[in-house]
C-alpha cells in the first residue's frame, strides 16, 4: 500500500549540491521513495521549465512549484493554477531606476527575460541548460504575463530596490529573497507556502502528511506549513531566525536530504 505522504524540497542549497547538481545518493533515494508511493513535489524560485529538467534527472513524478509559488503543475505539467502580476505592476517594478550591475529579470509562463547577459548568473543553470533570453527592452512595459520580477546583484543594492519597492507598492506585492544577491517579487499572497496549501488539499492530504525541505527566506511560508518542515545547515542565518523550533538537517553538499529522508523513511 502506498506510504500517504508529501515530500516537498526546494533546489538551490537545499537539494542541490554547490555545483548546482544532483547527488547521486539523492537521486536513488527519490526514485526509492516514488517505488514506495510516496507523493513528491519540487518547490523553488526557478523558472517551470528548468524545474521539469531537474525532475527529469532525478527519474520521478512529481508535482511542480515554480517562481516561489506563482505557478503549480501536476506531475504530468498539466497547468493548476498561474497568479501573475497585474500589468501596471510591471510597469512600475520593471521602471525602477537600478544600478548597471542589477539585473532585472522576468519570468513569464514560457521564458526567461533579462535586460542584460551576465555569465555569473548562467552557473546556476548550466546541469539544465536552461537559458535565459536576452531583451533590453523589458523596462517599464506593462506585460500582463509576467509570474515574477527578480532583481539580481549586491546585497546592498537590492536593499535599497526593496525600501523603494516596499515603500512604493509594499502592500500589492510579496516580496522575498531566494538568495542574498536575489530580490524576488510575485503578486500580492503568492508565496511557496500557499501553492503548498493548494496542493495538499489537490491531495487530500494535511499538513501532518507533508516533510518539506529549504533553506532561505523564499521558504519560510512552506516550512510554517508542513509540519515535517526541515532547515538545511547551510541556511541564510534569518530562516533560523524565523522558524527557531524547526528541524535542522545536513549539509546541502552532502546530500542532506537524501540522508534525512532516508533515516526517515528507514531506507536500506
Amino acid at each position: 500500500m502506498a506510504i500517504q505522504q508529501l515530500v516537498v524540497s526546494d533546489l538551490d542549497n537545499t537539494l542541490l549540491n554547490r555545483s548546482h547538481q544532483l547527488d547521486p545518493l539523492t537521486i536513488t533515494t527519490f526514485q526509492q521513495l516514488e517505488q514506495l508511493g510516496v507523493t513528491l513535489a519540487i518547490a523553488s524560485g526557478r523558472h517551470f521549465l528548468d524545474i521539469q529538467r531537474v525532475r527529469a534527472q532525478l527519474g520521478v513524478s512529481a508535482s511542480i512549484i515554480s517562481s516561489n509559488g506563482a505557478c503549480l503543475h501536476d506531475p504530468d505539467d498539466r497547468l493548476v493554477f498561474e497568479h501573475v502580476l497585474d500589468p501596471s505592476l510591471v510597469a512600475q517594478l520593471t521602471g525602477i531606476e537600478r544600478p548597471d550591475s542589477v539585473r532585472l529579470n522576468l519570468y513569464t509562463p514560457d521564458q526567461w527575460l533579462i535586460d542584460r547577459g551576465d555569465a555569473r548568473i548562467e552557473a546556476f543553470h548550466h546541469s539544465t541548460g536552461f537559458k535565459y533570453q536576452i531583451d533590453p527592452s523589458i523596462a517599464g512595459h506593462a506585460r500582463s504575463d509576467v509570474c515574477k520580477v527578480l532583481y539580481l546583484g549586491p546585497a546592498e543594492q537590492l536593499a535599497e530596490i526593496e525600501a523603494l519597492i516596499r515603500a512604493r507598492m509594499g502592500k500589492q506585492v510579496h516580496l522575498t529573497y531566494a538568495l542574498p544577491n536575489s530580490l524576488e517579487v510575485m503578486a500580492l499572497n503568492v508565496n511557496k507556502g500557499r501553492a503548498l496549501e493548494q496542493l495538499l488539499e489537490r491531495l487530500g492530504m494535511t499538513s501532518a502528511q507533508c516533510t518539506a525541505f529549504g533553506d532561505n527566506l523564499n521558504d519560510i511560508e512552506m516550512l510554517e506549513v508542513a509540519e515535517g518542515g526541515c532547515i538545511m545547515e547551510n541556511a541564510n542565518p534569518l530562516l533560523f531566525e524565523a522558524l527557531p523550533g524547526r528541524e535542522v538537517i545536513g549539509h546541502h553538499d552532502q546530500a542532506g536530504v537524501a540522508k534525512k529522508l532516508r533515516a526517515l523513511f528507514e531506507l536500506d
